[in-house]
């Protein structure tokens, strides 16, 4: 039997989920209705649903009508793909309605949205996947492989630096997520994916976080210090945007155009807001240092408008050394194709023993966005899962590890000491 699957959120991240419901996983899965606050992205959706993926157009529910959406359309899941502060909402009430739930990343924003989602899972026995689709790029799957096959011994220390260059970066400072009260800052917006990296190589969690961080390139007091003089507020109908690099212009592509210029009007988000204007509350560079619950230490930098996007990892063991270089394509979230989100332009893993020749790792060529994770991802939520001896898929508990880390990092950078995980929340 297929199982039904309701999504809310119809924004960008949204047509990863259902254009694979609608092309990939017919045989196994059904998409019976869209949710949102906005119609007008709802409309569009339902239009790439059947002129795009040539599926009937489903039932579309306004937010307030969530629970009539799942009274009518019986959903066994719900796919959570809206607005981060929001994803404890719409968590808890599908659990709540008997539904299992599928999340974006991150799975919340705060340490007591994360203890209502950890009290509905317990209190109605649903089941809860976070989709860290990292974990299934074959490069990172081959860094679990390479630490459980003992090549460096035990983990000791590691060094994990990611670099968000000047178009992927400077659009988290464009749109909603400026607002740390909308996505917790980078701190757990993004980098709740490399704090599950590592506790998915560690197969550990973070027990100590202290964290530093500010706003230091964008924002319109950073610009004014550089000399900047011409100012706006959005690129649409903005002169002074036309002379700014880090504009984005909304009739660029058909999906930009159709989610966001197209549906302003309904509720006034402004998908196009300069990344040098006021009101961003979110820090642009970060350090954080963590101690694992295996004694490993993690030094750690996220730096959001860099010339070139990727990550650097060394982790350091007991017999040796990974040295990983990972340079990823540049990407705009709906300005361009899924497939390139995350995608690799250079890889390399190289192991140097502690006594032995350094060694190139052999690499799996992934096929698909994030490194060729996205498709295993896919498979593994809505088809059928083949064996995994590296336990890739992330439950809540993992989806909780990964945005504590970033909590805790948020408190640390208010407060200017280390946070002890374990007393963010109970599991």
């Amino acid at each position: 039997m297929k199982k039904r699957y309701a999504l809310i959120g119809t924004g960008g991240r949204a047509i990863f989920f259902y254009g694979a419901l609608a092309k990939d996983f017919r045989d196994t899965s059904e998409l019976v209705a869209f949710c949102d606050t906005n119609q007008t992205r709802m409309n569009y959706a339902n239009r790439l649903l059947t002129t795009r993926f040539e599926h009937p157009a489903v039932p579309t529910y306004k937010a307030h009508d969530f629970e009539r959406m799942i009274r009518e359309t019986k959903p066994d899941a719900v796919i959570v793909t809206t607005m981060d502060r929001t994803h404890h909402t719409y968590i808890v009430k599908a659990m709540e309605l008997g539904c299992d739930v599928v999340s974006e990343k991150p799975m919340t924003v705060d340490e007591e949205k994360c203890q209502e989602i950890l009290d509905a899972v317990k209190r109605t026995g649903k089941q809860l996947r976070v989709t860290f689709n990292y974990r299934y790029a074959p490069h990172n799957t081959k860094i679990r492989e390479l630490i459980m096959n003992g090549e460096i011994g035990d983990v000791h220390s590691i060094h994990f630096e990611w670099l968000l260059n000047t178009e992927h970066g400077a659009d988290y400072f464009r749109r909603w997520h400026r607002d740390k009260r909308n996505s917790g800052g980078m701190l757990v917006h993004k980098s709740t994916h490399h704090f599950d990296l590592v506790n998915f190589w560690l197969g550990s969690q973070p027990q100590t976080v202290y964290a530093q961080g500010s706003l230091m390139f964008y924002g319109k007091e950073n610009a004014e210090k550089r000399g900047v003089t011409e100012f706006y507020n959005r690129t649409r109908g903005s002169g002074a945007a036309k002379n700014d690099p880090f504009a984005l212009d909304l009739e660029r592509s058909e999906e930009l155009k159709g989610l966001y210029a197209d549906a302003e009007h309904e509720d006034g988000y402004y998908r196009d807001q300069s990344v040098f204007g006021d009101g961003i509350s979110i820090e642009d560079t970060m350090g954080v240092l963590v101690r694992y619950k295996n004694k490993a230490i993690m030094t750690y930098s996220l730096n959001c408008y860099m010339p070139w996007e990727g990550f650097q990892v060394n982790i350091n063991g007991s017999k040796g050394r990974i040295e990983m270089k990972i340079v990823e394509k540049s990407y705009v979230n709906s300005g361009g194709k899924k497939e390139d989100e995350g995608a690799l332009k250079t890889k390399s893993i190289k192991v140097i023993p502690m006594f032995g020749e350094a060694y190139e790792a052999e690499i799996v060529e992934g096929v698909g966005g994030h490194g060729g994770g996205d498709p295993i991802l896919l498979n593994d939520i809505f088809g059928e899962p083949a064996e995994d001896p590296y336990n890739r898929a992330a439950s809540h508990v993992d989806g909780a590890m990964s945005i504590l880390t970033g909590i805790a990092g948020n408190i640390s950078m208010r407060t200017g000491l280390p946070v002890n995980v374990d007393g963010l929340v109970r599991f």
